[in-house]
């Protein structure tokens, strides 16, 4: 159902846009001396591993919902 898939776009961009705000940060939290070299790469491994958690997550809401209109 490409409706379905193009109504999740944003849910998907809104995740990204947050991990990418999120890793802006803490890049300048490393740029200001704020936190090490590792604590930045790690965060961002993190978030990365959060975002992709999240996606996922929208990804099956949609199988779910296709698989349900399709039953009907």
């Amino acid at each position: 159902q490409p409706l379905l898939y193009f109504s999740s776009l944003p849910a998907k961009v809104a995740v990204r846009q947050i991990r990418r705000d999120s890793i802006e940060k803490i890049k300048a939290m490393k740029k200001n001396s704020e936190i090490p070299e590792d604590d930045q790469k790690d965060g961002e491994e993190q978030l990365q591993k959060i975002t992709d958690e999240y996606v996922k997550k929208i990804d099956e809401a949609v199988a779910a919902k296709t698989a349900e209109i399709m039953e009907i």
